[in-house]
Formats: C-alpha cells, sequence, structure tokens
C-alpha cells in the first residue's frame, strides 16, 4: 500500500539488524507508545514494540532505524506495530515511521 508522508520525520539514530533470539536488557514501558518499550540490545539503547519480545528474548529479526523523509514523499507499507509503520522509499531504504505523519492515497 502506497502512503503519503504529511510531516517530514528526522529519526532517531541508525541501527544494525538485531537477529531473533537476541537478549533484551533493561526492557521498561514507553511513556509515549503504548505496547513499546525502551531496552538495550546488544549495547545498543533503542525501542521495540511488546510483540518482539518474549521472556527478554527477541523473537524475530529486528530493525529499529527510523526512516528520514520529507513532507509529501511516497512511501510503501510492509508492517503495521500498534502505532508505527514499517515502510520502504522509493530508493528501497526501509525503516519505522509513526502512523501521525502518514495518510493514505
Amino acid at each position: 500500500m502506497r502512503l503519503l508522508v504529511k510531516e517530514e520525520h528526522n529519526g532517531y539514530g541508525v541501527f544494525p539488524l538485531f537477529k531473533k533470539g537476541a537478549a533484551i536488557r533493561n526492557l521498561s514501558p514507553c511513556n509515549e507508545y503504548p505496547h513499546w518499550f525502551s531496552c538495550i540490545i546488544n549495547d545498543y539503547e533503542t525501542f521495540i514494540p511488546e510483540t518482539y519480545v518474549i521472556d527478554g528474548i527477541l523473537i524475530k529479526d529486528y530493525n529499529p532505524t527510523e526512516l528520514i523523509v520529507k513532507n509529501k514523499q511516497i512511501v510503501i507499507l510492509e508492517e503495521i506495530v500498534f502505532e508505527w509503520l514499517y515502510v520502504r522509499d522509493e530508493n528501497g531504504k526501509s525503516g519505522w515511521l509513526p502512523a501521525s505523519k502518514i495518510i493514505s492515497i
């Protein structure tokens, strides 16, 4: 599904791909986004949706990098996880965006 960015997003760092089975430490609820947690994975401080974690272990490959986008840019939806969308841009870069910054076209 093609989506239109209605507000630019600058992201929160670039991260490596964390592999399924990685240990997750310091899991703490995120105050801004329900069902998301701040945590540490492989010594990186980041955020993760609750559905990606069971008993402190990552249950699927995960890259928390947020996509940097401009207003009116087109992106392709790949996954919806609570208030965040995992999308791909026209250059093939993928990352997370808050759903509040996107509209369908």
